[in-house]
């Protein structure tokens, strides 16, 4: 969106002047992080998250790359080599667990910035090009925490590889086929490894490439708020330097200090013991479990025990996809002109309900597969996918939502207890 009241970049410094003739750069951070970007001026800390997930992505490849110097991708040695990268590399240990435990925490971050988009409403037009291209980013990373989960070869890793795979091959006619390509042989091993490792480094830049994309598209309607209201002039915003730097620096010192705690006093917390032991394509674990972040997918997958019409291994995997593959039409399924979930109790109600599926799912699949557990991951499951199809259209059309503020500046002064220039006119 163009500003007509946004500062505009002046380079004073010779040198400056000169790059800004030839080359931009300087003008472009200025009208993107810069004063030159106006953004709302009711932000809280929920729109930490986006910076969050830029530092975070920066921290993996950054450790990434570095790891990559003294990996071995070979199934023989990629055990051995993640040991010495742990013991003989100087500082790998902290690279390693830096690296492991980043995982988790950009995904932790990446699982509070769609909560945040659901609730208000981010995914609404003209922001619809953004919510797309942040779910485009977040199958990519999936994709790409899957492939670096069986790098260190450890029997999780390995079982974790041959679970997973083994899915694709429900797909008829040609599902055996796909899985084989995939790794590359019929089970996982030298190819499947080597194959993982290269998507797993070229992935990181991908996801790098669509976030820059992400960041342009998000710069043409600006940044949406917590009242859903558009901006309406100068009085709504405020420039993005020193304002929102200055709150993005809070929420890097809270997220540093959290990940720093994982890196130093407890590294292992969110790994499996079974990781430390060598891949062994003859011995399964007892207990074959993924990554937390994937745990409420894998809940969705075991949820289907009967076949009907389809295999029920075949209706697990399409769930699966499907839980995430909704989130592309979310734009066109909640046609409510309200974005804000602050306005509209019943979507609130219904993101509570879908929240704690999330988090039941989350439970089953960490679980035992014990009927209790069965029933308890495939109601969680329907309360999933009843909120996007069924719940949220019939309320998007029915509902009666709260009325919402003018504008941004007069919903802040009446939460603080101000009077808008309407509201002193009025008074006049």
């Amino acid at each position: 969106m163009s500003f007509p009241w946004a500062k505009q970049y002046e380079p004073q410094a010779p040198i400056m002047k000169y790059f800004d003739a030839k080359l931009p750069v300087p003008r472009l951070m200025y009208n993107a992080i810069g004063a030159g970007y106006p953004v709302p001026r009711n932000l809280n800390y929920f729109w930490n998250f986006g910076v969050l997930a830029g530092m975070a992505l920066l921290i993996q490849i950054v450790t990434g790359v570095t790891l990559a110097m003294n990996y071995a991708a070979n199934g023989g040695i990629a055990f051995d080599s993640v040991e010495r990268i742990m013991r003989d590399v100087n500082a790998g240990w902290f690279l390693r667990y830096a690296h492991a435990n980043g995982a988790s925490m950009f995904l932790a971050v990446i699982y509070i910035h769609i909560a945040r988009g659901l609730y208000y409403g981010s995914y609404k037009a003209p922001r619809e090009m953004v919510w797309l291209l942040g779910v485009v980013i977040f199958l990519l990373i999936m994709a790409t925490a899957f492939m670096g989960y069986v790098l260190p070869w450890g029997q999780m890793s390995f079982w974790g590889a041959q679970v997973i795979t083994g899915f694709f091959s429900a797909i008829p006619v040609v599902g055996e086929t796909l899985r084989v390509w995939l790794l590359g042989g019929f089970a996982p091993d030298n190819a499947a490894l080597n194959r993982f490792y290269s998507l797993h480094y070229l992935l990181s830049f991908v996801i790098a490439g669509v976030v820059i994309l992400k960041i342009w598209a998000l710069h043409i309607p600006g940044s949406s708020n917590p009242t859903g209201v558009e901006v309406k002039g100068p009085q709504d915003t405020v420039p993005f330097h020193p304002y929102y730097t200055a709150k993005d620096g809070v929420g890097v010192g809270v997220f540093m200090l959290i990940y720093a705690a994982l890196i130093f006093f407890s590294p292992n917390l969110l790994g499996h013991p079974d990781n430390y032991i060598p891949a062994n394509p003859l011995s399964t674990p007892a207990h074959i479990v993924p990554e937390w972040y994937f745990l409420p997918f894998y809940a969705i997958l075991k949820s289907f025990t009967v076949d009907f019409l389809l295999p029920a291994k075949l209706w697990g995997v399409l769930a699966m996809f499907g839980s995430i593959l909704l989130l592309f039409f979310l734009p066109w399924i909640d046609t409510s002109p309200v974005r804000s979930a602050n306005f509209r109790p019943a979507v609130r109600y219904g993101l509570i309900g879908l929240l704690l599926s999330v988090l039941l799912l989350g439970y089953v699949g960490g679980a035992d597969a014990t009927p209790r557990n069965v029933i308890l991951g495939q109601l969680a499951t329907a309360v999933y996918f009843g909120y996007f199809l069924v719940y949220l259209p019939i309320v998007s059309r029915l509902e009666r939502p709260r009325p919402v503020p003018n504008s941004i500046t007069e919903a802040v002064l009446n939460r603080h207890g101000g009077t808008s220039p309407a509201q002193t006119a009025a008074m006049a």
